[in-house]
Formats: structure tokens, sequence, C-alpha cells
């Protein structure tokens, strides 16, 4: 009898114990039902981030051709609308109107969009240009200071820095296109390719070389001081190769005249409008300067007036060709 007590009282004290461990759970359930956000809420872990500093690009490169010729007198050349995208619409006058052509480009047209698209499916760099010249081409007289002056680049106007950044490397560097004499049929020569870093392949002409190495998606066709006979079938050679390779040729009439009659701007305007070429009518920017920008006493070389406009426009017709293009 005293057993049967005992198993009962035992029984009792673990009933006890099972509905107070019960309802202890059930508060705890309850506390976390009221308060949801602590229920689920889960540990914070600060995430500490480092960020390196982006280096800054600075031209090194030094040029060791010829010392820079820049302009002994400061020349405001600073467009007063700078500078106006080209547009889709032709709007030049008939090719044999040239004169009255405006100086920087006036549009792209839809048929070089597509020979630059061409161009990059084919693997050209859209960060390169080139320049076919002569002694006026040289990076030194030209182009080079972009490349090699950053102080020289902050004083632009600021709508031209990004075609600055867009092609760097491209404005001072060797061209077997560019080269004192440099004339139309020269560029298609072998004889003519100095090959000066050893790129070009044996036989290779000058354009055929520069095409192939720098891939440029852009080529400034800036020949013709130095003329001969056969002037407009080399020229169109050089486009329809340029046009092949998905380059768009950008036509530069020349300051001088040479030839007497004007023939060499006329050729490279008509043939510009038979391609649909953007046209960089230099002839026309130097007519209001001094001796039409022309050195006194030369028919060849331009002052340091004619030079200076020569810099700055070649940078505005790229940037209006390069957002034609885009």
């Amino acid at each position: 009898m005293k057993r049967l007590l005992i198993f009962q009282i035992i029984a009792i004290l673990i009933l006890g114990l099972l509905i107070f461990a019960a309802l202890s759970d059930d508060l705890d359930n309850r506390r976390r039902f009221l308060n949801p956000v602590q229920a689920f809420e889960e540990p914070i872990v600060e995430e500490i981030v480092t960020r390196t500093p982006l280096t800054t690009i600075i031209p090194t490169h030094t040029a060791t051709n010829l010392p820079l010729q820049m302009p002994t007198e400061t020349i405001d050349v600073t467009p007063t609308q700078l500078p106006p995208t080209a547009t889709a619409l032709p709007t030049n006058p008939p090719a044999h109107n040239w004169k009255d052509w405006p100086s920087l480009p006036a549009y792209v047209s839809d048929s070089m969009r597509e020979v630059y698209q061409h161009g990059l499916e084919l693997g050209n760099n859209p960060h390169a240009f080139s320049v076919l010249g002569d002694c006026q081409s040289q990076p030194d007289v030209f182009l080079g200071i972009y490349d090699r002056d950053p102080s020289f680049v902050n004083h632009l106007p600021f709508a031209l820095r990004p075609v600055v950044s867009q092609f760097r490397g491209s404005f001072d560097r060797y061209s077997p296109t560019v080269k004192d004499g440099t004339t139309e049929g020269s560029l298609l020569w072998m004889g003519w390719n100095d090959n000066k870093e050893g790129f070009c392949n044996a036989g290779e002409s000058p354009l055929d070389c520069e095409l192939r190495v720098h891939r440029p998606s852009i080529a400034f066709v800036h020949v013709g001081t130095h003329w001969e006979n056969r002037n407009e079938r080399y020229l169109t050679i050089i486009i329809e190769k340029l046009i092949e390779n998905g380059t768009v040729p950008v036509i530069v009439t020349k300051a001088d005249n040479r030839e007497l009659d004007e023939r060499i701007n006329q050729t490279l305007i008509r043939l510009a409008e038979q391609y649909e070429l953007p046209v960089w009518n230099f002839w026309a920017s130097a007519q209001p300067l001094d001796n039409h920008g022309m050195l006194e006493g030369s028919t060849m070389y331009l002052s340091d007036e004619g030079l200076q406009i020569h810099q700055q426009e070649a940078l505005e017709a790229l940037y209006r060709v390069w957002q034609g293009l885009k």
C-alpha cells in the first residue's frame, strides 16, 4: 500500500514538471510573437571596403625627332560655338562651290557610320586615328602636343578634352604614313616605307602597314601639297582602301596653291562628295589670316598663325567626326 502511494506521488511530481515546462515554452513563444523583429533578427556584420585610388594617367612619351615648333605669339582661336556634333543630313554646297564649304565637318553620312561599325567588327581600334600627310603633319608641328603636354590640354575648351582622352596615344607617335615630301602615290609605294620601328612587313606600303599595325577607326587624308599628275587616281585608291579596311577617311583641304589652279582642293572635295566623306576645309580657315596662313615668302609652309589654327582645328574636326560616328 505504501509503495502504491509512493508511486502516485512520484507520478504527480513528474506531471507537474511537464506542465511547468509546457507553460514556459508557451510564454517564450508569446514574447517572440509580440516582438517579431527581434525573433528573426540576424547578427549585423559590419562590411569594411578598402578603395584603391585610381591611377592618374599622364602622358610620358617624349618626342625625339624634331624640336617642338610652337607659334611665337598667342592667338585666340577658341570657337564661338564649341563644338556642335556633326549631323546626319548633308548641308554642304555642290562640290564645285568648295570654297563655300564650312571649315569644320558639317555632317557625317550614314554610309560612313556603316563603314565605322564594319571596321569595329573587323577589329579596328575606336581609340586610334591616323594621319596620312607630309612635313606639316609631323607630330612636333601638328598634334603631338596633345599627348605630350597635359597642362596644354587642361587649357583647352572643356568640350574638347574628352576627344584627347578618347584618342590618347595617337597624337604623338611615329607613323610610316607621315613623312616629309609625302604624296598620294608614295603612300601606296613600298619604297617610301622607312619602317623605323620595324613593325612593317617586307614589301608593305606605308598605308598598308599603318592600317594593319595601328588599326585606326578614323584617318585624316592630309596630302596634296606635293602634288602629282595622277593625283586623283591615287587618292581614289587610298580612299577605297581605307573604306575597305573600315576606316573613315576625313578629307583635308590645303592652304597653299602650289599647282596655281587649285585643282588639288577641287579634286579632294569632289571625291569627298562622291564617297560621302567628312571634310575639314582648312583652306577656308586660312583665308582670313595674314598671307592666307602661309609663311611669308613661302608657297609651301604655314606661318605660326597658320600652324596654331591648323593644330586646334584638327582637334575640333576629330571631335565632330567622332561624335557623328557614335
